[in-house]
């Protein structure tokens, strides 16, 4: 195959998009998908009730929804495609993009799987039964070094991987 070829062929394949459940995420998160957006051209939407500042770049973009209850995640699972990789840390809305045949990626750099989903749901169910009937379980430690650092390098694996 000569290189016209094989730009047609790369050209046939559907490149990764990202989307962000913009509205939770840590900044510096933020800052390392937009980081990641040039380097790798791959295009990150931020999607979020509020304005978030972000940099000019033609592979970032800004969707505002409306304020309400789950607006934004049912936003995204409207528009994301197999696999297109989300990134939030919100369980039902991970589920829901599992079921269309998404990727999904924690800010901590934890992936959300058919296989480890279902557990998480119930988990998430049994702590929220927890803390209305009185138990303080408190919410996630602070983000750390190792956190930022095992969110981009899981990044960074998809990223590769959705180029090959």
């Amino acid at each position: 195959m000569d290189s016209k070829q094989q730009s047609k062929a790369s050209e046939d394949i559907p490149k990764l998009k990202i989307w962000v459940d913009a509205d939770a995420c840590p900044v510096v998160i933020k800052e390392i998908l937009c980081r990641a957006a040039d380097r790798t051209k791959t295009l990150v939407t931020f999607v979020a009730n509020q304005s978030i500042n972000l940099p000019r770049s033609r592979h970032i973009k800004m969707l505002q929804v409306e304020a309400g209850f789950d607006i934004a995640d049912d936003t995204i699972v409207q528009r994301v495609e197999t696999n297109d990789l989300v990134i939030t840390s919100d369980i039902p809305l991970a589920s829901e993009v599992l079921d269309k045949g998404g990727l999904v990626l924690t800010s901590r750099g934890q992936r959300y799987t058919r296989e480890n989903i279902k557990a998480r749901l119930n988990m998430r169910d049994f702590m929220e039964t927890m803390r209305a009937s009185g138990i303080q379980s408190g919410g996630p430690a602070a983000m750390n070094h190792s956190d930022r650092q095992a969110f981009a390098n899981a990044l960074d694996r998809l990223l590769t991987r959705s180029k090959q």
